[in-house]
This record gives structure tokens, C-alpha cells and sequence, in this order.
């Protein structure tokens, strides 16, 4: 489903002389052809949809990140190419969730896993990355699963 939206956002992009939008969309195809490629290699199969979201959040960490160093350098004109690039990106992703929410994730991933301590964080990260990727930020909530399992 997200390879179509990409592939008719890219059409969309070309029809209406959108630049900036097009070259975004070009880079995500870039990188889920990248993925596909190795994981043929690997025998693995094709990337999911969950995949797929989880390789726009990493790019727009990778965005974000590379946003803040061209701003504290002083190249704004590079920070909002960035900022751009993001919100091409954000369009492809479901809404994030606010904090309340990952809140409430955190209480039932440690309730359906059984965690009684920070031994158990990674269960608790591994049972919330399969259930919401693309919807959560996941330093977040794994800093709430921290909180959570602390107390």
C-alpha cells in the first residue's frame, strides 16, 4: 500500500512541478530499493508496510538530526531543505501518538509481557515496536517503559 502512495506522490510531484516534494519522495524510493536489494540478498523477503514506516522514522531522525547541526553551523537554507524533506516524509506516516497515548501503550506492552523490572525492558520496547511502529517515537517511550519499570 505504501509503494503505490510513493509511486503516485512522485507522479503527483512530477505533474505539478513540486521540486522539492519530488526529490523526497525520490529518496524514500531510493532507500526502499536499497532495502529490497539487501534483504534479496539475504533471501528475505520484500520489506511490510511496518517496515516501511519503520525506515521513514529512521529518516527522519536521520533528517532531524542533520537539521540541527546545519542550524547550529549557521546554513538555515540547509536546515529547511531538512525540515522539508521531514514533512514529505511525515505525510507517508500515521499521526504520531502524543504522550498520553504512549503512556497507555506502555501500561498494557508491560501488562501482555508480564514485566516486573528493567530486566524486562526490551521485551516491553519489542512488544511496542511490533504493535505500533510508525505511530510512536520510540525514545519516548522507552524512556515511559523506563519510568514504568523503575518504580
Amino acid at each position: 500500500m505504501l509503494r503505490e502512495a510513493f509511486a503516485t506522490a512522485q507522479k503527483e510531484a512530477l505533474r505539478s512541478g513540486d521540486k522539492a516534494r519530488l526529490a523526497a519522495v525520490r529518496l524514500i524510493t531510493a532507500a526502499l530499493k536499497d532495502q529490497d536489494i539487501a534483504a534479496r540478498g539475504d533471501g528475505r523477503e520484500p520489506l511490510s508496510d511496518a517496515d516501511i514506516l519503520a525506515l521513514l522514522q529512521k529518516m527522519v531522525k536521520q533528517r532531524r538530526e542533520a537539521a540541527d547541526i546545519y542550524a547550529k553551523a549557521g546554513r538555515q537554507e540547509l536546515a529547511d531543505q531538512e525540515l522539508g524533506e521531514i514533512r514529505v516524509l511525515e505525510s507517508f506516516m500515521p499521526a504520531q501518538m502524543d504522550a498520553a497515548a504512549i503512556a497507555a501503550a506502555v501500561r498494557e506492552a508491560i501488562a501482555e509481557t508480564g514485566a516486573t523490572s528493567m530486566k524486562d525492558m526490551g521485551k516491553v520496547v519489542a512488544a511496542l515496536k511490533a504493535k505500533y511502529t510508525g505511530q510512536m517515537n520510540f525514545a519516548e517511550a522507552s524512556a515511559a517503559v523506563k519510568a514504568a519499570l523503575s518504580t
